[in-house]
């Protein structure tokens, strides 16, 4: 199985200076992170719900992560991809995620290269969070990269409107989210 999924993406950012993802974000100071995550309500599985385009998750659906800390403080990373539809043949990348320092656990680096490689870590911060931990706005702070995740297959029309206006509020452009199929 070749490696893509959700976290991959951001993985990828960390070298995506070179590459031609565009930017949907035109501010260049960094975006306010949520003030604290607690990071054992964070585990489990994910759905995407929407996500920018990006060549990683060309023709995905049914596109999920899964997070489950490690004794180490790290987070493991499961990201699954169904080509073609949400019956397709799956793709998982696994990697792992490091919190940054002093960032209330909202701030993360992950990574799917091997662990000699230096250079393959990208950011993934979590810009909105819901209060019950259903839902979540993440991305990186150049524009890159973002998504839109829940814990359901399904957002409400008004969490997702919320989650939406958050993103605009942060600088990011809402109208280049693609509605990701989860059946």
């Amino acid at each position: 199985m070749k490696p893509l999924g959700l976290i991959a993406l951001l993985a990828a950012a960390a070298l995506s200076a070179c590459s031609s993802q565009p930017d949907y974000r035109a501010q260049k100071t960094a975006p306010p992170t949520v003030p604290q995550v607690d990071l054992q309500r964070y585990a489990g599985l994910w759905y995407e719900i929407a996500r920018y385009p990006n060549r990683f998750e060309t023709n995905c659906a049914g596109v999920t992560a899964e997070y489950a800390p490690r004794d180490d403080g790290r987070i493991d990373v499961i990201n699954t991809c169904h080509k073609g539809s949400v019956d397709g043949p799956v793709e998982i990348a696994k990697g792992v995620a490091r919190v940054m320092e002093q960032s209330g656990n909202a701030r993360l680096k992950v990574k799917f290269a091997p662990s000699w490689v230096p250079f393959a870590w990208g950011d993934y911060w979590i810009l909105h969070l819901e209060p019950d931990y259903s839902a979540v706005l993440v991305g990186d702070p150049g524009g890159k990269y973002l998504w839109i995740l829940a814990r359901e297959k399904t957002l409400s029309a008004g969490t997702l409107t919320r989650i939406k206006t958050r993103a605009e509020e942060l600088g990011y452009q809402t109208a280049p989210l693609e509605m990701t199929d989860q059946g």
